[in-house]
């Protein structure tokens, strides 16, 4: 009889709430086999099996919250001949940490905590601040030593281990393992990252919430719990705020031109099975603007006292969903056309609206685009989608009468709104930015240079 756990879900997941079971005592399990969905933050993910064999008993049920490394299923195994295990058979023994770090299994789950609301922005904490720390290595579990050395410790950490250590900054093997046989997890590598990086607070945190009186006393009310998304984007938005001191600055682009353009070009995007929407067009423009000017697309290292500037563009989008907004992220957005970005973007936000997305689909971006024009409004203050540095908010497009060349013309004009971290960027900075956004909308021509 073996038992299957919840596995690790990636950095700073803890838990979520089991929204459905897929499997019944008795039925046959294979490996990789779909055995309950879990929500976490802001996706839901099916959990695969590690194990195959027939389940003995399901130890969760919907409605529950699961916590990673708690035992959701026990499962009779099937044996080496093809056979189950008999029950009370312990398990075969698990090998020595130094054999399990010369070659670590593939984790079965998603690996990384979603991206944030990029209008309930998520806290440092939501991803990894350095992902350009990464060195790209091979996950070595030793050197080779030199002649007359003696041969070299094993470390026993698991890939994903030895890569968040490089993403933050520390040596895996000065980290003090806690696991069986001193293996390190992520625990230890973020645990000696605090020691090294121990500063003394910056100021006060955020105050306590005043209690609430109890409305009822003055008519009736319907009390809702939170959703995980609630839940989450509450602690963010309430973190980024108290953290990160916010500038809005505020322009706009006469689109008149991209907007024809768009209506003309639309018909050889729809060919490839895509609308092609005015936020497929900003992300490319946002994308040209991120590498011409780095620091908006960077992070701060405040532990550390250190900017980490990404050379990758993975722009995440803000998606209006029953759920809440979330924020699916487009990689690569700089490398890639117009038409390229539509399609993907049309595909992703279809996957997050139905609650298909994924944890991978949510993490790793460098930069939010929060377009609500579809709905309304002049212009809004984003709070920005830490650990990045800048958020950009569009609103709704309005015709206003505009001189040119000394006529008074109709003109489509777009309000644009950029939040940015003042501690990065200063302000003459921000309206280089932005500037450099309008006049890329404002020539369609640029499109054509940066596809």
């Amino acid at each position: 009889m073996a038992d299957f756990k919840l596995p690790d879900l990636g950095e700073n997941i803890e838990s979520g709430e089991v929204i459905n079971v897929l499997v019944s005592e008795g039925d046959a399990l294979a490996e990789d086999q779909p055995v309950i969905e879990l929500e976490t933050d802001k996706a839901v993910i099916e959990v695969p099996s590690t194990l195959s064999g027939t389940v003995a008993k399901v130890l969760v049920a919907e409605g529950d919250r699961a916590q990673v490394g708690q035992v959701i299923l026990t499962v009779e195994e099937v044996g080496a001949g093809g056979e189950t295990a008999p029950a009370g058979e312990p398990p075969a023994a698990a090998p020595a940490p130094e054999q399990e770090s010369r070659e670590e299994p593939a984790q079965p789950a998603p690996v990384a905590e979603a991206a944030a609301d990029g209008a309930a922005a998520p806290p440092p904490e939501a991803s990894s601040p350095a992902a350009a720390g990464d060195a790209g290595g091979g996950e070595t579990a030793a050197a080779e030593p030199s002649a007359g050395e003696p041969p070299a410790r094993l470390i026993p950490a698991a890939p994903s281990v030895r890569r968040l250590a490089r993403e933050i900054g520390v040596d895996v093997a000065a980290a003090e393992g806690t696991g069986p046989g001193g293996r390190i997890g992520e625990e230890d590598v973020k645990a000696l990252s605090r020691r090294l990086h121990e500063r003394p607070a910056a100021g006060p945190g955020p105050a306590p919430e005043a209690p609430l009186p109890d409305f009822s006393r003055w008519g009736e009310i319907e009390v809702e719990p939170f959703s995980n998304v609630r839940r989450i984007t509450a602690r963010r938005m309430a973190a980024a705020w108290s953290a990160i001191p916010h500038v809005t600055q505020f322009d706009q682009a006469d689109i008149t031109g991209l907007e024809a353009w768009r209506k003309g070009y639309a018909p050889q995007v729809e060919k490839a099975g895509a609308r092609l929407t005015p936020t497929a067009v900003l992300l490319k423009v946002a994308a040209a603007a991120l590498r011409a000017f780095p620091a908006f697309n960077a992070s701060i290292d405040v532990a550390g006292e250190r900017i980490i500037f990404k050379k990758y563009v993975h722009v995440g989008v803000a998606v209006d969903t029953p759920r809440g907004l979330l924020v699916p992220v487009i990689r690569d957005v700089d490398r890639k056309s117009v038409t390229e970005i539509s399609v993907e973007l049309g595909a992703m936000a279809e996957r997050t609206r139905t609650g298909k997305v994924d944890l991978a689909d949510l993490e790793g971006g460098t930069f939010t685009v929060s377009n609500l024009g579809g709905l309304g409004g002049t212009a809004f203050t984003p709070i920005i989608n830490a650990p990045e540095v800048a958020i950009l908010g569009a609103a709704r497009s309005r015709t206003e009468p505009v001189y040119v060349d000394g006529d008074l013309r109709p003109r489509l004009i777009l309000p644009l709104s950029l939040s940015y971290d003042h501690r990065l960027i200063d302000g003459a900075d921000g309206v280089r930015f932005l500037r450099y956004l309008c006049q890329g909308l404002e020539n369609p021509y640029f499109l054509a240079f940066e596809s």
